[in-house]
């Protein structure tokens, strides 16, 4: 019979390094943080979706330039404001949503700076209509008629006309409401969209004509954070409101 040994060498079988138990491999783990990091790249990159949309579409300064000498000539107002807003889609602006005191009226932030909004009274000003008179006026009489989304105790001459909700209820008590559709042909040069976006934002934007043989489709210059830019994404986000000012112009 074979002699049982006792003491420290009983429990000795291997001599190596310490076996560890084998790991489960974590499936999760790794689709986790590649879904985080594509969530990031969608997030931030978002913005620069416009400006990559227009540039891969071939939209140009010279096709911008051809529409602008045809349009702003003509005699109706729709087709004077997409010139103008043709225009402005030429010049560099960077996005900013900053706080700036400035004149009234006729007031406006530096030119190499603004929002989606300030392309709408920048482009309007080309046609002798000053938004932020207009809609402080109304504000001053209708306050409580405006969204109430900023604690503000009265209205404000340097911001209102720059904040998307502000220009929609004017455009709605002032301008032509008109149908809300994914139909092209229902939207014209010169109609103002808004849009609803991500985190509850609402934006705005001119429908123009699109660039070179796609002069038929509705394109949109606005201003949604990679600067002023002409592009084809009217569908590309949920339309709130479509509107024509001065109602009934052509």
């Amino acid at each position: 019979m074979a002699k049982r040994r006792s003491g420290f060498y009983d429990t000795i079988d291997y001599i190596g390094p310490r076996p560890s138990k084998p790991k489960r491999p974590n499936f999760f783990g790794g689709w986790v943080i590649l879904a985080i990091a594509a969530g990031m790249v969608f997030w931030f990159g978002k913005p620069l979706l416009p400006f990559l949309k227009a540039a891969q579409a071939g939209a140009t300064s010279e096709q911008a330039g051809q529409l602008v000498e045809m349009l702003e000539t003509s005699d109706r107002k729709g087709d004077r404001l997409a010139a103008a807003a043709l225009a402005h889609s030429t010049e560099d602006v960077m996005y900013d949503p900053a706080y700036y005191m400035i004149d009234y009226p006729g007031g406006d932030v530096p030119p190499n700076k603004g929002v989606a909004a300030d392309v709408v009274v920048r482009c309007y000003r080309q046609l002798g209509i000053d938004l932020q008179e207009l809609v402080h006026e109304d504000m001053s009489r209708n306050f409580r008629l405006y969204p109430q989304l900023w604690n503000s105790p009265a209205p404000d001459t340097n911001i209102d006309h720059r904040r998307v909700p502000n220009l929609q209820r004017y455009f709605h008590r002032h301008g032509e409401k008109l149908p809300v559709s994914r139909t092209s042909g229902d939207y014209q040069p010169g109609d103002i969209v808004v849009w609803a976006i991500a985190n509850a934002e609402t934006h705005i934007g001119i429908v123009v004509p699109g660039p070179g043989d796609r002069s038929s489709e509705p394109w949109i210059v606005h201003n949604i954070g990679a600067g002023v830019v002409w592009d084809d994404v009217l569908f590309d986000y949920q339309i709130l409101g479509h509107y024509r000012y001065p109602a009934g112009s052509e």
